[in-house]
């Protein structure tokens, strides 16, 4: 009987772990995992289309990651405005270019970052003025398509 006791206890904590671990990878891979405490700067950019960009997708600059999405929101001019959160250890010049790109063929989009050479830098709630919205996979293929017919 005793034997069976211990049986059924480490059944539970091996269920529980299991349990524990899928929690941490949905986590990892839903971009919550990240519960760090490091100082941000918010900054801002208009983008024509912000194509399939969400909240929390990462702000590189060179392929490492400076930030995330903050909000996603539409103007009074129907723009896209998409603010960030920049880790204040980078300091971005006021003539800082921002990309939208898709992360292989068919992954999440995130915001590209081309730092500029300006002495003055971006302050907290500065906007990037130069932008370069996403490409819609879908419109590509629809213009290919239609200069095929035209020919």
């Amino acid at each position: 009987m005793q034997n069976s006791k211990t049986q059924e206890t480490l059944t539970g904590l091996f269920v529980a772990c299991g349990i524990a671990a899928l929690f941490f990878m949905a986590m990892q891979i839903s971009n919550l995992g990240s519960f760090s405490s490091e100082k941000v700067y918010n900054i801002s950019a208009n983008f024509e289309n912000a194509g399939g960009l969400k909240v929390k997708s990462p702000v590189t600059i060179a392929g490492f990651r400076v930030g995330r999405v903050s909000s996603i929101s539409i103007n009074k001019d129907f723009v896209a405005v998409v603010k960030m959160n920049i880790a204040s250890q980078y300091k971005l010049p006021d003539d800082t270019v921002a990309s939208i790109y898709t992360a292989g063929l068919l992954g999440e989009q995130y915001i590209s970052l081309d730092p500029g050479g300006e002495e003055e830098f971006l302050e907290e709630n500065g906007v990037i003025d130069i932008t370069s919205s996403a490409v819609i996979l879908e419109q590509l293929i629809g213009k290919f398509f239609t200069d095929k017919e035209s020919q």
